[in-house]
């Protein structure tokens, strides 16, 4: 089948972020009096919003997840991140491979808030291949695993969904593809911050790459 846009999830994806951002969730709960692991964090936490987990927050650490520790957690993620974010190897080459392949119908599909993927992306060298065609969950009815995300940016490219080719690393993130209607691939390479093959094969990834630089070659490059 050909192709007619590519939709990329950013973190995980495009970029080295759920190891840093994770890293400061774990301390912050951490010190709010639930101990727990930062393995046992990203099981739970994984393509994930934090205040779509605040039931189970409050359940552990006997608060409610206030706006003021939102806003200190989005603080102490930020500064990490602007220290220590990296691309994903081979992100930056097939982004742009695609980008000329489709002439510029790609678009980022994220479940994060708008802030933190536009720093992202500003910050490893995206921003000129996804300026003006970024969408947040946040801003949608509903974040991933609903669809909303990934509809709203197949309408901006004027692409129906099923001739959209989705790039996920979660099974949030593979559940709202497929939801959507698209054709979704898997990401999963070695090492933690992205979900098993078997489990985003589960979701209904219809292929899963372990390198990103093998994505052209899917489009005919």
């Amino acid at each position: 089948m050909t192709f007619e846009a590519v939709l990329f999830d950013c973190d995980g994806v495009l970029v080295d972020s759920e190891p840093i951002t994770n890293g400061v969730l774990c301390q912050m709960l951490n010190e709010a009096g639930w101990t727990l692991s930062a393995q046992e964090c990203m099981r739970i936490f994984l393509g994930k919003t934090v205040r779509s987990e605040a039931a189970r927050i409050q359940a552990h650490t006997g608060r409610p997840l206030t706006d003021e520790w939102m806003a200190t957690f989005y603080e102490r993620r930020n500064a990490k991140l602007k220290a220590q974010l990296k691309p994903i190897a081979g992100a930056v080459a097939a982004v742009q491979a695609v980008h000329g392949l489709l002439q510029g119908r790609i678009a980022c599909a994220s479940g994060a808030d708008r802030f933190k993927v536009e720093m992202q992306l500003a910050q490893v060298g995206l921003m000129q291949y996804f300026e003006g065609r970024i969408f947040s969950g946040h801003e949608m009815p509903a974040t991933k695993p609903a669809p909303d995300v990934y509809l709203a940016a197949a309408a901006a490219l004027n692409v129906p969904p099923a001739r959209c080719l989705v790039i996920e690393d979660t099974v949030t993130g593979v559940t709202a593809g497929v939801a959507a209607g698209a054709t979704v691939i898997g990401y999963s390479p070695a090492g933690p911050g992205h979900s098993s093959a078997v489990a985003l094969r589960g979701a209904g990834a219809v292929e899963v790459l372990t390198q990103l630089a093998d994505l052209p070659a899917l489009l005919g490059d």
